[in-house]
């Protein structure tokens, strides 16, 4: 039988479960109401209401309705990453003061692309080798200041670099030579350095030496998006799942169009580079995109506002409880947002801080809370892992912080009561 006979043949069969019309006509079956499907009840996953802030193990952020909304349109299509990247960090760089920009997969990958990009070129030999320098050619040291040196700046030793640690100006001068590949910063440890923002910039203009600084929480204000563009600084690095409440595996890369360039030669998806690992799809990026434009857009001074209000309300609900002292305050660098500490006398309140973080983690609802006093960027991966060195101090402390911006509308109402009522039990129970 000829091919053309038997596919005249298929058409002439019936569709498989088909009715005649005029049944179909006659007969309606209502449209089955689809359920939601509740991933986190059914896996036995917890979730909870986070006032604690944009932490790493917590989540970081909820992201933006039109972020999840792209992420969900452009799912259904396929397309060239590349191109997505070209198209991407073309509106970002506009947006932010910079020659070029691309999405990573968050600040620590932008940190090492970026470092990447410096050190190969465009040369794709160079790409190659990575981490491997003897031999290349290739600069092996990144510049700091001793407090900026912390733990995120191992994303520097992935490409095979190491740190060089200083504490003046005249320090830096020493420490320069024919291996320095850049000058790193770290903004939110910048008044415990002695060298400024403006001066690390002047050294690395006068060396012909890239600069960097390391964002990642710092916003707001909206300002610092372009701030440090503005400023002079070669390279930017910051987080897209905090404030601007874009994907949390998603970050941006800013800065000057050669080394962003390079820097994509290093990324995927190019598979031979020392970042194949940094893998950001297509709808990451777009949505990544879209948080920044909503972000810069957003009424900051009526966001703000809110977040006051909502602080305000939780602090009201104890301030006059027995032996209770509260205080809000705003960090002058990472996280700025009214933070509330709420601290009480242990011979009134028969709890420490983790007690009282455990009773409203096991509470319903269940909600996060912090440590008061404690930068955000001590904690560490875990339910309650913070840096070793603060740990002991922080042991015993009968204090509890509490940030507003995370929470969704009504929640502080919930962290109010829920808080009230630990302490008065803490309080009740002294005896």
């Amino acid at each position: 039988m000829k091919r053309r006979e038997i596919l005249k043949g298929l058409t002439a069969l019936p569709l498989a479960g088909a009715v005649p019309a005029a049944a179909s006509s006659t007969t309606t079956t209502p449209k089955a109401v689809a359920r939601e499907r509740d991933i986190f009840k059914e896996l036995g996953v917890r979730t909870f209401i986070n006032a604690a802030g944009t932490l790493t193990y917590m989540s970081g952020c909820l992201m933006r309705d039109e972020v999840v909304d792209i992420i969900n349109s452009t799912s259904k299509h396929f397309c060239m990453i590349d191109e997505v990247q070209d198209k991407v960090g073309e509106r970002i760089a506009q947006l932010v003061h910079s020659e070029a920009a691309m999405v990573t997969c968050g600040a620590f990958s932008a940190m090492t692309l970026g470092l990447a990009g410096i050190l190969t070129g465009e040369d794709v030999r160079k790409v190659e080798q990575l981490p491997h320098l003897e031999g290349t050619g290739m600069k092996s040291e990144v510049i700091c200041q001793k407090s900026h040196n912390e733990r995120y700046n191992h994303a520097f030793l992935n490409t095979g670099c190491k740190i060089v640690e200083v504490e003046t100006i005249e320090d830096v001068e020493k420490a320069i030579n024919e291996k320095t590949a850049l000058l790193h910063f770290l903004n939110i440890t910048a008044n415990h350095g002695q060298i400024k923002h403006e001066e690390w910039v002047a050294l690395g203009k006068k060396h012909n030496i890239p600069t960097s600084i390391d964002i990642a929480a710092d916003v707001p204000p909206v300002s610092n998006l372009w701030k440090f563009n503005d400023m002079g600084f070669d390279l930017v690095f910051i987080s897209g799942g905090k404030a601007i409440r874009g994907p949390q595996s998603a970050g941006i890369l800013m800065g000057r169009k050669n080394i962003i360039a390079a820097a994509r030669l290093n990324a995927p998806p190019r598979g031979y580079t020392v970042a194949r690992g940094h893998k950001v799809n297509k709808e990451e990026i777009l949505g990544m995109y879209i948080a920044l434009e909503k972000y810069i857009a957003t009424d900051h001074d009526k966001e703000w506002k809110e977040w006051e209000t909502r602080i305000a309300h939780i602090q009201n609900a104890v301030k006059d409880l027995p032996g209770i002292t509260t205080k809000i305050t705003i960090p002058e660098l990472g996280n700025v947002t009214p933070t509330l500490s709420i601290n009480w006398d242990d011979t009134v309140v028969k709890l420490t801080g983790r007690e009282m973080r455990d009773r409203l983690r096991n509470g319903n609802p269940s909600i996060e809370a912090g440590f008061s006093g404690l930068p955000l960027y001590h904690y560490q991966a875990g339910s309650d892992s913070i840096d070793p060195a603060v740990a002991e101090t922080l042991k015993g402390a009968n204090t509890v912080r509490v940030t507003a911006w995370m929470l969704q509308p009504g929640e502080e109402k919930m962290v109010a009561r829920r808080i009230r009522e630990e302490l008065l039990t803490a309080s009740a129970s002294k005896s």
